[in-house]
């Protein structure tokens, strides 16, 4: 008997993930390559982490922890905040999800930006909403127009910040004056995958909205700065009712022991924080010059990748494939004459551009 799959999930296109290093080696012949394509930290985890989840090893017969109690203690530590504004999920993807099957019904609206993070036109098609697509302005949120895009029907809003896969990110004034045009039923979700690596000066409190009690979810993650992104575990913060909400939705045992004990430790590592900073901070002057250099326009970025114009971006990625550099070509996000690279270790970044020289002659 043939199934009758619901045509909202039969038009979804799945995500598409790379293939493993190893894989991509014995089909490509090469070896020592290098991945760049998906913004991990290139110094990997905090010693101090991968000590804590050593030492936990032997517990792994037992279940994790449902309620994430030592690890929402210490993120409310850490930013000053009660565990009760803290949501806990597999990576900030879940909460995202979370997020929309929980507040959402078919058929109401969400508005996010083109060319922002892929999963939230996922989510919203998997839940049978509408999704309500705003253009970018200047590679960045162009929040005016994601005002004038709100409707009766829109229940919720989705905005990167800093933007994946642009850098970009939306300054406090622009957010100030954003959220007060905004009815009081429309939750605006933050994703701030990348906070730790911003420099601007006038980054967004989004947190504060959430201590004034406002319908915001801030979404946070251990994926990128902190090296855990094989271990799943984000966070968010919400106030407390809305927390209480998602965690009726949200499955029980949705983070792994391993990944709470590794992020604790993790939030605790100051030293690996600032050194993270530091070598990111050190990559993206090095590789702006080297764009400049070899005449490549790019978007300054607030996080650890950097989007570069190099007229054809699958052919060029193609092209870094076969000498070991692996990137991200950007025409699943519109952009086709652009090639995202995650910001590596000095070495890396070298290899980078020793063989974009090449493949950009």
């Amino acid at each position: 008997m043939e199934l009758k799959i619901p045509e909202h999930i039969k038009e979804i296109i799945p995500y598409e993930p790379g293939k493993p290093i190893e894989e991509l080696e014995r089909e490509l012949g090469i070896k020592n390559s290098i991945k760049l394509a998906s913004n991990e930290n290139p110094i990997g985890p905090s010693s101090k982490a991968l000590k804590a989840i050593e030492d936990s090893l032997p517990n792994i017969h037992r279940y994790p922890d449902g309620s994430g109690f030592y690890l929402k203690d210490a993120i409310a530590e850490y930013f000053n905040i009660k565990p009760s504004n803290i949501i806990l999920g597999n990576g900030s993807n879940e909460i995202i999800e979370l997020s929309v099957r929980t507040f959402l019904n078919p058929g109401d609206e969400i508005v996010f930006a083109d060319q922002s993070f892929i999963v939230y036109k996922l989510v919203t098609q998997a839940a049978n909403c509408r999704g309500v697509v705003v253009p970018l302005k200047d590679f960045t949120h162009d929040l005016e127009r994601i005002a004038e895009a709100i409707s009766e029907k829109t229940k919720m809003i989705f905005i990167s910040n800093p933007n994946n896969p642009t850098g970009t990110a939306v300054g406090r004034g622009d957010i100030e004056r954003f959220m007060g045009r905004l009815r009081d039923d429309i939750i605006v979700v933050f994703d701030e995958a990348y906070y730790e690596y911003v420099e601007r000066e006038d980054f967004p409190d989004a947190v504060r909205y959430v201590r004034d009690g406002k319908n915001v979810i801030v979404l946070r993650t251990f994926s990128k700065i902190y090296g855990l992104a094989g271990l799943r575990v984000g966070y968010g913060f919400a106030r407390a009712e809305l927390v209480d909400f998602m965690n009726r939705v949200r499955q029980p045992f949705n983070v792994n022991s391993l990944a709470q004990i590794g992020a604790v430790a993790a939030l605790k590592d100051k030293s690996h924080l600032e050194r993270s900073r530091e070598v990111n901070r050190n990559g993206k002057e090095y590789l702006y010059r080297e764009f400049r250099r070899l005449g490549l326009d790019y978007i300054p970025t607030e996080a650890n990748f950097i989007l570069v114009r190099v007229e054809n971006g699958r052919e060029i990625y193609n092209k870094l494939l076969k000498k070991g550099v692996i990137v991200r070509a950007m025409n699943g996000y519109k952009l086709p004459d652009y090639i995202r690279v995650t910001i590596g270790l000095p070495e890396e970044n070298n290899r980078f551009i020793e063989a974009l020289s090449e493949v950009c002659k």
